[in-house]
């Protein structure tokens, strides 16, 4: 089981609001998720990013491939 950690888009039309979760690559992306892990908020200035640091960790240490851009704000969030 290939395992990803994602964003999952639930903001409305123009609103973009994303959780971050960890998923087998086979579920549709705005399909099951095993877990959420955070969520990222592009529309505040400066962005919001709130990361589980512990769940987080956990999963990277399981084997989860981060997106690019799941590996960007974790970057940013002092994590990875």
């Amino acid at each position: 089981m290939a395992v990803k950690m994602r964003l999952n888009r639930i903001g409305k039309k123009k609103v973009p609001f994303y959780r971050i979760v960890v998923a087998d690559s086979k579920f549709p992306v705005a399909g099951r998720f095993i877990e959420q892990v955070g969520t990222y908020d592009p529309n505040t200035d400066p962005s919001t990013v709130k990361i589980d640091e512990e769940l987080a960790k956990k999963w990277l240490s399981n084997g989860a491939q981060p997106t690019d851009v799941v590996k960007k704000l974790l970057k940013q969030a002092g994590i990875k």
